[in-house]
């Protein structure tokens, strides 16, 4: 996949997207916040407008289309890509897990991989910016932000890899 940016003075930034048709997804970034989304049949026609949403809604709807709360394919893990190495990652403490019962601190996590721990989503709880002290239960989400290899190794630590 290529994106294509390009900087729209007084209005914003334009994405180009190729499709696997020959095709294009154009989307305008507004300054303002608002989303414009248009489709090209080929890099030489017109684009032909789809739709247009306001800043809050295309942050919505972009959480849905990157999987975030619903994945069609089965995996460990959810991830956000933040930039070009970086992730925002869920991961899933199982029950035979090596760090389950152990307080972050002693878990090592952060030390021995370089990603942070920075939420524990449990039942219907979310702690935010847990300390050291925080203990791992099984069934706990690890909000986990790192490179991508760091987060990589924290989920390997994590099922016991």
């Amino acid at each position: 996949m290529t994106v294509y940016e390009s900087d729209l003075p007084g209005v914003g930034k334009k994405h180009e997207v190729e499709l696997g048709d020959g095709g294009r997804l154009v989307i305008v970034t507004h300054n303002s916040g608002k989303r414009e989304v248009f489709r090209r049949p080929d890099a030489d026609s017109d684009s032909k407008k789809l739709f247009e949403l306001s800043d809050k809604l295309a942050r919505q709807v972009g959480t849905l289309l990157e999987g975030a709360y619903f994945q069609p394919v089965q995996t460990d893990t959810i991830e956000t890509l933040l930039g070009e190495d970086t992730l925002l990652e869920w991961v899933e403490v199982g029950d035979d897990s090596p760090v389950v019962g152990t307080t972050l601190a002693e878990s090592n996590l952060r030390q021995a991989t370089g990603a942070s721990v920075i939420a524990i989503e449990r039942d219907d709880d979310v702690v935010v910016s847990p300390g050291g002290d925080a203990t791992i239960e099984a069934g706990d989400t690890l909000v986990v932000i790192g490179q991508t290899d760091a987060c990589r190794d924290l989920l390997s630590m994590v099922r016991g890899d």
